[in-house]
């Protein structure tokens, strides 16, 4: 899953760039008011088909022609109309923004205060993560959304963890309601042995070192699950804590059994290892699985997904966040609010969300019960385990979090702890690896 932020001096830079982007026009008959919207472009086509459905329904209840834009995130698209909107102040009345992109520009957002106290008084508070991103200044600067928030949470083949590791992942996560700590023995002791064992049978566990968002993601899970920040919440650099050394220590053994190209994996790499039936893990949302379901159906029928292991601080789940912010410019925020009101009700986030077939996910874990999740097959039940449930005593990860923001985006963006990782793998010690981090972090925090 692809999520790479862009830093405010640079969206500035690539504003010129974006301004020559095409839009797409839809528009609904007879109207009091205009609003000019722009979404994400769902990579599953009823994606953008229901969202359309629930906009239009919206607009004719309020009387409002709405004109909707669905923009790839594919080469950077996203992050070059945000660039461009900003800096000409005119374009969409609200946009979607992954990760960081809210921080980035926040003093161009309108402030959502209300809609956040709407939302959170019905269906429950945000998680901290989601605070950290998207709240500045003590004021909210975006609504969280659902497309396309996920996290990358485990996905691996039943049969092969069962033949070459003894796990069998259908009775640690099943697809019903368990006891809390049913699944404690799955720990980063455990995925290490497993780990070994699928490398020797040939089918290594799919995980990356590289600097892309899913080798940042996946290991900077594993070091929040240690409890092993890099710079604290005041900034501080804390590289050479015990916290610290303990993960590096853990990833000198980890490493050795990653793919031989692991250094160099992109986002795409962990999902062909899983559809090719070359690797026996990987951390991912649901989309491996479902091209696997549409190209090697053998592949699909025999995945399951489920939370990844707990480390000696906690069990942390990498996630990817969408918000949607409403620009200061906007001539109609009164009608922007309450369209992104409409759209985060449960009644339409859970019509989403099963027309994608549980891709997306509610940014409110008392969504976290839809029936999509037990239904979608094959196998049955194969991501019931995907949204976080309350026995799964899981919590939501961020690489880089605690550190200040504008200290966080940079160890993001650099792939900081993946190529702490990397070095070890090319052999160099832990020292070295660590000197290098501290040399790197000294640079952010100037």
């Amino acid at each position: 899953m692809k999520s790479i932020p862009l830093s405010r001096r640079r969206a500035v830079r690539l504003g010129a760039v974006a301004a020559a982007l095409p839009l797409v026009h839809i528009r609904t008959a007879g109207a009091a008011g205009k609003l000019n919207v722009g979404l994400w472009d769902h990579w599953v086509p009823r994606g953008n088909d229901v969202m359309k459905k629930q906009i239009d329904t919206w607009a004719t209840q309020n009387h409002v022609e709405v004109q909707q834009d669905y923009i790839t995130s594919q080469g950077n698209k996203l992050l070059l109309t945000a660039a461009a909107e900003a800096q000409a102040k005119t374009g969409h009345d609200f946009i979607p923004f992954l990760q960081w992109d809210t921080i980035a520009y926040a003093d161009h957002l309108e402030p959502v205060d209300d809609v956040i106290k709407h939302l959170s008084d019905k269906y429950g508070k945000y998680d901290p993560v989601i605070e950290y991103l998207a709240k500045a200044t003590g004021h909210w600067a975006a609504v969280p959304g659902t497309d396309p928030t996920v996290n990358l949470t485990c996905c691996a083949r039943i049969s092969l963890m069962k033949q070459h590791a003894g796990i069998d992942i259908q009775a640690l996560y099943p697809a019903h309601p368990t006891e809390p700590g049913h699944a404690a023995s799955w720990t980063y002791e455990a995925f290490l042995k497993a780990a070994e064992a699928c490398h020797k049978a040939g089918v290594p566990f799919g995980m990356g070192l590289g600097s892309t968002g899913d080798s940042v993601n996946n290991t900077g899970a594993i070091f929040s699950a240690y409890g092993a920040a890099l710079v604290g919440a005041d900034g501080q650099i804390t590289v050479n804590s015990d916290k610290v050394r303990e993960v590096m220590e853990y990833g000198q053994r980890l490493v050795k059994f990653l793919p031989a190209d692991t250094v160099s994996y992109d986002d795409a790499s962990n999902n062909r290892a899983l559809i090719s039936g070359k690797s026996a893990l990987i951390y991912n949302p649901p989309s491996a699985w479902a091209v696997a379901k549409r190209d090697a159906p053998a592949i699909a029928e025999d995945c399951w997904t489920f939370p990844c292991p707990a480390g000696p601080k906690e069990r942390s789940i990498p996630y990817v966040y969408v918000f949607y912010g409403i620009w200061k410019f906007s001539k109609n925020k009164t009608a922007a609010k309450d369209l992104i009101r409409f759209l985060m009700e449960r009644q339409q986030i859970e019509e989403r969300t099963s027309v994608v077939e549980g891709f997306n996910l509610p940014p409110q874990t008392s969504m976290s019960d839809f029936k999509i999740w037990e239904e979608v097959e094959p196998p049955k039940g194969t991501v019931y385990n995907y949204p976080p449930r309350p026995w799964h005593g899981s919590k939501a990860s961020l690489t880089g979090y605690p550190a200040p923001p504008e200290i966080a985006v940079q160890m993001f963006n650099r792939a900081v702890i993946p190529t702490m990782w990397a070095k070890l793998h090319s052999g160099q010690t832990i020292k070295q690896a660590l000197d290098w981090a501290s040399h790197e972090l000294e640079g952010f925090v100037r």
